[in-house]
């Protein structure tokens, strides 16, 4: 996952870092380094920037219960930041704790570079959303601890839909589609009134999910391509639809630059990371003057009469297997996302890990539309491959062919299923 901002609620981290933990009890399946007396954590500048208290109550957490330990604290880009992290992983020298891009802890999960996890010592973790949930759990063991997350919403121009009559957001995908043909047609054939670019997997994949088909299935403790299913050609075929209908732009393009897109008023909804919508009407992108008191996000509806799920990028946090402290890790780890953590970080415009404290964003109107949208959520397939199907882009490809009608949809499904069964079992 791609995070290219921080902007609003559902900031969505995809960070890799190291971090030492702390609480009550050890959460390390492993009681080595309890009486450790230094800990090295490594986290992106994402919390040394937004949020270093957290980190500094963490600490005090930790040195609380171990009087006189020190601990030690880098921070990194997320350009670099894996670079750094394998070449000191393959060394004596490794820190403490990680903060990992939740698509990115199954890579590392596979060639057992963490140590697995007590996660019932970790406070809430019965209660983990299950995107979150599954992005630090491989082969049946937890491997680490979400850290918080972000998710997907719906954001149009309230101007744009009021002058075709439309005063309220959609509630159903027929209310959301009836208003988007009026906007079609008010604006014309080379206006996108919903922006939706064509390699965007994570969208079109909410579609897929949402239809009861998935990318793929395990059995028997092997995967398979599942999109030439029923159930997901169902999905990408109303992914499709979209498209077609309504997305006049560029149809080779991905999501990285779409709140530029939406900034320059060339569209009048977009589906995507809650920061979107925000970052679009930032004077420095709105090219209409007008998106800054006229942008409004919704929970996304799906064509199934249920909330469109959605994907939930977020932070981890991990202990090295290499870690000589890693009881101590997970103390930090427990102090740094639990009760208190959490608190600090939605304060600070996140999405919490747990379902618990999501239920509190739901009874605030500033954040209830993107804490409901995350209620419902899907994850990749937590298969020993599946870095190597994302690296070959075989989803984007997929959707390429299907978007400017290179292939059909059942065709262009049937050879993404066969490029995916080449490499998902293999780590």
């Amino acid at each position: 996952m791609k995070r290219k901002l921080a902007a609003a609620i559902g900031v969505a981290g995809m960070m890799v870092a190291v971090a030492a933990c702390g609480g009550s009890d050890s959460g390390s399946s492993d009681n080595s380094g309890a009486d450790a007396k230094e800990l090295t954590v490594w986290l992106t500048v994402d919390a040394q920037n937004n949020w270093p208290e957290l980190v500094k109550a963490a600490d005090a957490a930790v040195q609380k219960k171990h009087p006189g330990i020190k601990i030690n604290h880098e921070y990194y880009g997320w350009p670099d930041k894996n670079t750094k992290l394998d070449a000191v992983l393959a060394t004596d020298k490794a820190p403490d704790v990680v903060e990992m891009g939740n698509t990115e802890m199954l890579g590392y999960m596979v060639k057992g570079a963490f140590a697995p996890l007590d996660a019932s010592k970790f406070t809430n973790s019965s209660a983990w959303l299950d995107g979150l949930k599954a992005s630090v759990t491989y082969d049946g063991k937890t491997y680490g601890v979400p850290y918080y997350a972000g998710g997907r919403v719906g954001n149009w121009r309230k101007d744009l839909f009021a002058s075709v009559g439309v005063k309220s957001t959609p509630k159903t995908y027929a209310e959301l589609a009836a208003a988007l043909d009026k906007v079609q047609k008010k604006e014309g054939d080379k206006f996108s009134a919903w922006y939706q670019p064509t390699r965007d997997w994570y969208a079109a994949m909410s579609f897929v999910y949402d239809a009861g088909g998935s990318i793929a299935v395990e059995s028997g403790g092997q995967w398979k391509g599942n999109l030439s299913s029923p159930e997901s050609i169902k999905g990408l075929t109303e992914f499709k639809n979209v498209v077609d209908k309504y997305m006049h732009g560029d149809k080779t393009k991905d999501e990285s630059d779409r709140y530029i897109v939406y900034g320059q008023g060339k569209s009048g909804m977009i589906f995507g990371a809650a920061w979107e919508g925000a970052t679009s009407a930032d004077p420095k992108n709105d090219k209409t003057g007008k998106l800054k008191d006229n942008l409004e996000n919704f929970v996304m509806p799906g064509p199934s009469g249920k909330n469109m799920p959605v994907f939930l990028g977020g932070s981890d946090l991990a202990v090295p297997v290499k870690s000589k402290a890693q009881a101590v890790a997970a103390e930090w780890i427990n102090a740094f996302t639990g009760p208190s953590g959490q608190k600090g970080l939605m304060a600070k415009g996140n999405l919490p890990n747990n379902k618990t404290d999501l239920a509190t964003l739901k009874n605030d109107p500033a954040t209830a539309v993107p804490a409901t949208a995350a209620e419902s959520n899907w994850f990749v397939p937590m298969a020993p491959g599946w870095g190597q199907v994302e690296k070959a882009q075989v989803l984007q490809n997929m959707l390429q062919e299907i978007g400017t009608g290179k292939k059909s949809v059942e065709a262009a499904a049937k050879d993404a299923d066969a490029a995916i069964d080449k490499v998902i079992n293999t780590k």
